[in-house]
């Protein structure tokens, strides 16, 4: 039987079997977030200074580092240790159903909250009963960082942010924005209008 060439095979084997590099993993994980080492600090509650000793495999972190990372990253502990060059798939899933967030409520709006026990999430989905009538229903402009999209699933609404006109939307109608920029949204139709909100994570994001 042609067992083939021993350097072939060895070279094969090294393709499978490479020494695992955590620092590497971790900033392959942190930058494919675009988080900078600042951000990545705050959702491990790990040192700047410790995270890029990790990256740069100048220290080994124990389990409960590890713990830190994982919860961090948004990832599983086993995922950290898995040495691969396909694209990191946590598998993650979550069902809300038809009523069934959590709910917020506020003067203005009424809130539900959407995939509540993924932690983490990269978005940020919830629905809304926009009860405002009147730009003087608030105290002041929300504003907060990141990007936000709004889809009106039911009703009319005017949509006002703090550089434009204000822009009236019907059911199916969307509009997608900087979160920074000061907005509001207010009911037009009969009944208090709904909308789905999708926006990505942020420490000053209030709802």
């Amino acid at each position: 039987m042609n067992q083939g060439n021993p350097v072939d095979r060895q070279a094969e084997g090294n393709s499978v079997f490479q020494p695992l590099k955590l620092g590497e993993k971790v900033r392959s994980i942190r930058q494919s977030h675009s988080w900078t080492l600042d951000e990545a600090s705050n959702r491990t509650g790990l040192a700047k200074s410790t995270l890029s000793k990790i990256e740069n495999e100048l220290v080994s972190p124990s389990f409960d580092v590890v713990q830190k990372l994982a919860a961090g990253l948004g990832i599983d502990v086993p995922q950290l240790f898995i040495s691969s060059v396909e694209p990191l798939i946590s598998g993650r899933r979550s069902v809300t159903v038809n009523s069934g967030g959590r709910a917020h409520p506020t003067s203005t709006y009424n809130h539900e909250l959407l995939a509540t026990e993924l932690t983490h999430k990269k978005m940020v989905p919830f629905k809304s009963i926009v009860h405002a009538r009147s730009f003087d229903d608030f105290d002041d402009w929300v504003r907060h960082s990141g990007e936000e999209f709004l889809l009106v699933l039911s009703g009319e609404i005017t949509f006002f942010s703090e550089f434009y006109e204000p822009v009236k939307l019907n059911e199916g109608d969307s509009i997608y924005y900087d979160a920074g920029m000061g907005h509001v949204c207010t009911s037009e139709s009969e009944q208090d209008a709904q909308i789905l909100w999708v926006c990505t994570p942020s420490d000053d994001l209030t709802i």
